[in-house]
């Protein structure tokens, strides 16, 4: 099975390669070949992942081929949009996949698999005691209890980029009640986007239906993934 890939290099440090036709499949390298080379194992654990909740994946990952469609460099720019060397706005990956319209099917699948990664996130910090979820860490931004927050405040700004959000001061300051209130929006507006050709440019970046679940679904599995590393 052919993989189209997207890389974004210069990403805090690193590269990412997205599977572009797979939302919430990506690897991370140091650079794009390294990024590549593991997302052929990225790839086996996605397909995996979906076993765990259908009888049968819709991926034929057995003979994986990626071909790498666009390379795309993060950037920074400043207000005026000239862009600088530091201390500016970061503007991430657009790729020309990310123009397309979402289809039914498309939808169906991305609403099992936010329902799953929501889950795979509660999960992982289920039983946690209140000291547990506020304990801070040595290097790190965030207590859990932060990262929640962040997470959900996240997928808030996504679905902003494109005017889906609810204003901001409605925006619950409770981790978990910010997870769920953002996130049945999220559900309630997926089917709304199909066929939807909507592309907007704000603050020196491009957004679309395809690159906010591209980007919710990563932001969200890589910080289950984080919160596991606490623990």
């Amino acid at each position: 099975m052919i993989f189209r890939v997207g890389i974004e290099n210069n990403n805090e440090g690193r590269s990412i390669a997205w599977a572009l036709e797979h939302p919430g499949c990506f690897a991370y390298g140091k650079d794009a070949y390294a990024a590549s080379a593991n997302l052929e194992v990225a790839i086996q654990a996605y397909a995996t992942w979906i076993l765990k909740h259908e009888p049968r994946t819709w991926l034929n990952f057995e003979e994986v081929e990626t071909r790498v469609e666009e390379t795309w460099d993060v950037y920074l720019i400043n207000d005026e949009f000239d862009q600088v060397e530091k201390d500016g706005y970061s503007v991430e990956s657009f790729f020309r996949y990310d123009w397309k319209p979402l289809t039914v099917l498309e939808i169906r699948r991305t609403l099992k698999l936010i329902t799953w990664s929501r889950s795979d996130l509660l999960i992982t910090v289920e039983g946690l005691s209140n000291e547990k979820l506020n304990q801070t860490y040595l290097g790190e931004r965030w207590s859990i209890n932060g990262i929640l927050g962040h997470v959900g405040g996240a997928e808030w700004w996504y679905l902003d980029r494109l005017g889906l959000a609810f204003p901001r001061h409605e925006i619950p300051e409770e981790p978990f009640t910010r997870l769920e209130k953002i996130r049945a929006l999220l559900k309630e507006t997926l089917p709304t986007l199909e066929g939807s050709k909507q592309v907007v440019g704000i603050d020196g970046e491009f957004w679309s239906p395809r690159k906010i679940l591209r980007r919710a679904l990563w932001h969200e599995r890589d910080h289950t993934a984080h919160i596991q590393k606490l623990l």
